[in-house]
């Protein structure tokens, strides 16, 4: 594999991060493969296929179509059709949004320019045509001008120009127009700003309580059978419309015409809204969020939308996107709408003008450490002028000032004490879904109560950590006379023996103690539901938790318990062999057995009519396997009831009491195989226990998983000197490659679920192949009182 990533060209340094990914090290390893059979790969080619591969990996997993697509791609790539990075970058976005039909490659090739060459002689004609066009302009404004503007206009003419060479021609030609920038235009100087008199401060609002007020959190920390009987029974909250009815909830002129509105909208019915950043993988703690959310909804007739706020483009990757949405379907919910923040891009900043005109926001230029903390001095920019905020917040817009030389701060105090929390800063990344349109992003102070108020949230729920934003969130609204939602908190869930930062889980992977964000040892919901978790486990988990405003941490034992009685009922009991011991049968043939007989699913539940009559077939032979542990060559233990030379025992289901003939050895002394005779069980040689076992098997792996951290909370510096990484227990996997089940389980799908007899829990892994099962083991059959 290593070799496949250096003939992609990649650096001495990249090659081994990513052969830490070992998912997209196979992925990319398959495209090099494909590659390589129409030859050589070049530099160029190596960092298009990396790409490819890195930014594809995952929507191919799960959409084959989407592999005949880069077949395509890959062969353009390699004779030369797909050379520059808009080429590529389009003819992704064109396997993204087409991955229902077959492949088009006319349709393909139109839409991403492929065998299109922009020639360096047709870059220098077009740029020197956009600048003559601009001239004036750029003499009167130099180096103040919106170089933007004409990148623009040259890629609407150039398409599939090379980026780097149109800058690099563009920045030669301005310069020969201009001239070295003056002393002046190296070191502006700061506008002067008004005097604090001659700025208005915003009104106060009133803040009042009318009718019978609903309390903030609810007292009942009890918990319900389910989610909706949760929050049908024990969320307080007000009634659609009655906004007013709730504590601290600020009262205008226009609020009663504002709600009168709004109820209309949403025809009286309830509307919430699950809000992740799509910059990194759910875990435990979103699954409450999740089913308090759309647990509300459901409870009380009306809808919830999974809104993604993605306004920080530069950690917001496709594959978070899609895990999301993958995830809460998983949990059983369905989105009434899939929204994006980045839909109101537009209104957001029309909403930032409104602000600025009627001196609620400014333009500031203080640096990052000197806006950080609590009861930090007023900036010095806080009173400037109207007119020069205005003027300076489009400057930002077109591009003007580097990142981190502005923003927009907002002219209102934070529960906590924090001053003029920041609206927008710049940032030069492109946008998944807007693209280049913008260069200056909302933040989540200004740009979540916002979109609460466009979608129309009845109820914006969240956790108890963002209590303190409550009064920018009702401040906004109300400065810009649009409906204003409630804000309730809940309690946030913490879990103890693990970390949950996507920083740290990052970290994990990269040292490779963890395979990736779905590894079973983690609490990511893909690494439960990998491990075999069942989202109904976790449903039942969170509605027993109750909701309650104190923040929860709770060990895995209690999941665990949660989890063992909800597969105790519903994964179909098998025998399987994790170390198996060859048994011949002596007298096998004299014994008259069929060669099969059926088994039932649920032994112990007869009187559960659903599954009471499900079975499947064992096979049976003269060969069985049975545990190694269940035989001791010499026992001196007199509770060991299993089988020895002198103590027989019986074969489970199939009822034939076993004895010992004979011991074969290997080279070393240990017992590779016992020759037995055999007799069916009657009342008079009744043996002391009854062992599973399996006959004409078929080989599989199991991977039995412990907990990764060995402390309660591996980020306590105190309890675990040197970091989280240190606390890792190098032992928390077991991979067990000799495993023996019956062969009915070769039709088994990812993420099928049984119960081995006598051993556990066990979930399809999902690297599972035709003819080459792999189980994870999710949960012992009783907790281990060691851990």
């Amino acid at each position: 594999m290593a070799e496949a990533l250096r003939s992609l060209h990649l650096s001495d340094q990249k090659i081994p991060e990513t052969l830490k990914n070992v998912s997209l090290t196979e992925f990319l390893t398959e495209l090099v493969a494909k590659a390589t059979t129409f030859g050589g790969i070049n530099k160029q080619q190596g960092t298009s296929l990396y790409t490819l591969g890195s930014k594809m990996m995952t929507l191919a997993k799960d959409k084959p179509v989407v592999k005949e697509y880069l077949n395509v791609v890959i062969r353009w790539i390699m004779n030369g059709d797909i050379v520059m990075e808009p080429q590529l970058s389009a003819a992704m976005d064109f396997a993204r949004n087409n991955f229902l039909a077959a492949v088009d490659e006319d349709k393909l090739r139109q839409y991403c320019g492929a065998g299109v060459t922009v020639t360096s002689e047709e870059i220098e004609d077009t740029v020197k045509s956009v600048i003559a066009a601009n001239r004036d302009a750029l003499v009167a404004q130099r180096y103040s001008f919106n170089v933007g503007k004409l990148l623009m206009e040259i890629r609407k003419q150039l398409k599939w120009a090379d980026g780097s060479k149109v800058k690099t021609e563009v920045d030669l030609r301005v310069l020969e127009l201009l001239g070295p920038k003056t002393e002046e235009e190296l070191n502006p100087q700061r506008k002067k700003k008004a005097p604090k008199d001659a700025q208005k401060a915003p009104a106060k609002e009133t803040s009042k309580t009318a009718g019978a007020k609903a309390k903030e959190e609810s007292p009942v920390v009890d918990g319900a059978p389910t989610i909706e009987e949760l929050m049908r029974t024990r969320a307080n909250f007000h009634k659609v419309g009655e906004n007013y009815k709730t504590d601290g909830y600020p009262l205008t002129k226009n609020t009663e015409h504002l709600l009168k509105e709004h109820v209309k909208r949403v025809s009286g019915k309830v509307v919430t809204r699950f809000p992740p950043e799509p910059n990194g993988i759910l875990h435990l703690g979103h699954a409450k969020a999740i089913g308090i959310n759309f647990g509300f909804a459901k409870a009380h007739g009306g809808s919830c939308n999974l809104r993604f706020d993605d306004t920080n483009p530069e950690k917001e990757e496709e594959k978070f996107f899609l895990a999301i949405e993958e995830m809460v379907k998983w949990l059983g919910y369905k989105p009434a709408r899939i929204t994006y923040s980045s839909d109101n891009f537009d209104q957001l900043y029309a909403w930032a003008v409104e602000l600025i005109k009627k001196d609620l926001a400014y333009v500031c230029h203080q640096t990052v450490e000197e806006m950080r903390g609590f009861n930090v001095k007023e900036s010095p920019f806080r009173n400037r002028p109207i007119a020069e905020s205005l003027q300076l917040f489009e400057d930002m817009k077109n591009g003007k000032f580097d990142e981190g030389a502005a923003t927009l701060r907002l002219k209102t105090v934070l529960e906590e004490g924090k001053i003029d929390p920041v609206a927008y800063r710049i940032k030069y990344v492109a946008h998944h879904r807007t693209g280049n349109k913008w260069c200056i992003y909302p933040t989540y102070d200004y740009t979540h109560c916002l979109c609460d108020s466009i979608e129309d949230i009845t109820h914006s729920m969240c956790t108890k950590e963002f209590q303190s934003r409550r009064s920018s969130y009702y401040w906004l609204c109300n400065a810009l006379n649009i409906y204003c939602p409630v804000q309730w908190e809940y309690g946030r869930l913490n879990i103890e023996y693990t970390v949950v930062s996507k920083r740290k889980i990052q970290k994990l992977i990269t040292t490779r103690i963890v395979r990736d964000w779905d590894d079973p040892r983690l609490f990511t919901l893909p690494a439960l539901r990998r491990r075999g978790v069942p989202a109904e486990a976790i449903n039942s988990f969170i509605a027993g938790l109750g909701l309650t405003g104190s923040q929860m941490v709770i060990n895995p034992t209690a999941l665990d318990a949660v989890v063992r009685d909800y597969l105790n009922v519903n994964a179909p009991r098998t025998m399987a062999v994790l170390e198996p011991l060859k048994v011949q049968i002596q007298n096998f043939a004299s014994l008259n057995l069929p060669s099969k007989f059926a088994v039932r699913d649920f032994p112990a539940m007869p009187s559960v009519p659903a599954i009471s009559t499900a079975e499947h077939e064992v096979a049976v032979s003269d060969v069985v396997f049975i545990e190694a542990s269940d035989y001791r060559k010499d026992n001196t233990d007199k509770k060991f009831r299993r089988l020895t030379k002198e103590q027989p025992v019986a074969l489970k289901y199939l009822g034939l009491v076993l004895s010992v003939v004979e011991e074969v050895l290997d080279k070393v002394g240990n017992v590779c195989e016992l020759v037995v005779t055999a007799e069916k069980a009657t009342d008079q040689n009744r043996p002391k226990a009854f062992i599973h076992w399996v006959s004409n098997p078929m080989k599989c792996e199991v991977r039995m998983y412990d907990r990764l951290f060995k402390h309660k909370n591996p980020e306590d510096a105190e309890v675990v000197p040197g970091g989280f990484l240190k606390d890792c227990d190098t032992d928390s996997l077991t991979v067990l490659r000799n495993v023996y089940v019956d062969k009915y389980l070769a039709s088994s799908k990812v993420y099928d679920k049984f119960q081995f007899e006598r051993t556990g829990f066990f979930s399809v892994d999902q690297d599972s192949t035709n003819g080459n099962l792999v189980f994870n083991r999710t949960v012992m059959l009783k907790e281990d009182a060691g851990k």
